[in-house]
């Protein structure tokens, strides 16, 4: 009984809270960091990220396969799409985490992957964003005195890339490791950032 009615009470408070309170909690953000597979899991560790998800943006093409983008032209970056519960992580520790997983400097390119469609760039979907990512850019450049290369690019749609390229890192942890490794990644990173670099 006393199961019964704690159970009672826990289903009668939440049925008293707004209808979209669970939604008000989660937020989205998207970044591109270079390859995608390398940018789900510094996200993935984060506690408050709900999920990630490798996709395509900032091209004209509607959706657009991988073979499209990694050859270059359709205009997308690739990038990965973070939905997070923004009572326990906000947008500020999102925007730390992507520029700890970058190369800043890099313009056109990240590490190995050499092209537009592997830029660095920030897609703010509101203005509280792109007033964050701005002030995080100045932050960067100030921090380095010198020019930082990575966009803060408009809002446009988000293609969600083919299912082996969600979670990469999990299903082939070898080759994951192996590619990783082979682009200078994470030389690169501790190369600019040093001890806060960030992690595979």
């Amino acid at each position: 009984m006393r199961f019964s009615l704690m159970t009672f009470c826990a289903l009668t408070t939440l049925a008293l809270l707004p209808a979209d309170h669970a939604e008000a909690e989660q937020r989205e953000a998207i970044f591109a960091g270079g390859c995608f597979w390398c940018m789900e899991p510094p996200y993935d560790k984060l506690e408050g990220v709900i999920s990630t998800t490798s996709g395509y943006i900032g091209g004209e093409t509607e959706r657009p396969t991988y073979e499209q983008v990694s050859g270059g032209g359709t205009g997308h970056a690739e990038a990965v799409k973070v939905v997070f519960d923004d009572e326990i992580v906000d947008y500020a520790t999102l925007l730390d985490v992507f520029w700890h997983n970058i190369d800043p400097f890099a313009e056109g390119r990240q590490f190995c992957d050499v092209g537009d469609q592997y830029r660095s760039a920030i897609f703010p979907l509101d203005q509280h964003q792109r007033r964050l990512a701005e002030a995080s850019k100045e932050e960067v450049e100030a921090r380095f005195e010198r020019d930082v290369k990575t966009r803060i690019e408009a809002s446009a749609p988000f293609w969600k890339a083919e299912e082996y390229h969600q979670n990469f890192y999990q299903k082939n942890p070898v080759r994951y490791r192996f590619y990783r490794a082979g682009c200078g990644r994470d030389d690169r990173l501790e190369a600019v950032w040093g001890d806060a670099a960030g992690t595979p």
